[in-house]
């Protein structure tokens, strides 16, 4: 089976692409020769997942799954959400993200925060959606040299290291992002 995954991210091709079984042939946005980043416009983490994998769908007749996650903190009402990636700017900076987080939750006393990943998948012109959430905290510094986005500053529940301090096959077992995928291929594997 030959699948789209509407992304650009690299670090998270990779990090699906080492999850799927054999038989699945995943493709990335470049690979069908969709250089435009899809517009997400949506004010939700569901939303957002859904305009992609649709565009894609749409504009070039492939099945298709798209992801959208957010980090949501507790004590910043839900922030940054559905804008984690651009939190700091249009640029998608991680580090500036990861900046303005630890900023704004400086004075905070609470620190807990989830990852929530929703992964919106286009076959056959049939859709649906498939979500994972991953508990944890954010910390007080930066610490670890792998993964991507906020993963220096978060730890998950029942772990004392970071998901930049995981190799990417345990992040994968417990993450947000693994957990929306394993739905995904449970789906896909019946």
């Amino acid at each position: 089976m030959e699948l789209v995954f509407a992304t650009h991210n690299s670090n998270k091709f990779k990090e699906i692409e080492a999850m799927l079984p054999d038989h699945i042939s995943l493709l990335s946005l470049d690979d069908i020769g969709c250089t435009e980043d899809i517009a997400e416009t949506a004010d939700t983490i569901d939303g957002n997942a859904i305009l992609k994998a649709e565009y894609v769908r749409h504009r070039y007749g492939y099945n298709c799954f798209a992801d959208d996650t957010g980090l949501e903190v507790d004590a910043l009402a839900g922030a940054p959400g559905v804008y984690s990636a651009r939190y700091a700017g249009d640029q998608k900076d991680d580090k500036a993200n990861v900046a303005k987080l630890l900023e704004q939750l400086k004075d905070k006393e609470s620190r807990k925060a989830h990852f929530k990943t929703v992964i919106a998948l286009n076959l056959k012109n049939n859709e649906n959606l498939f979500t994972g959430i991953c508990e944890g905290k954010i910390i007080e510094e930066r610490r670890g040299e792998k993964g991507f986005g906020y993963d220096p500053v978060f730890v998950p529940n029942g772990y004392d290291r970071t998901f930049a301090e995981m190799e990417m096959k345990e992040k994968a077992e417990i993450s947000h992002r693994g957990k929306a995928f394993k739905a995904l291929i449970d789906y896909l594997s019946k």
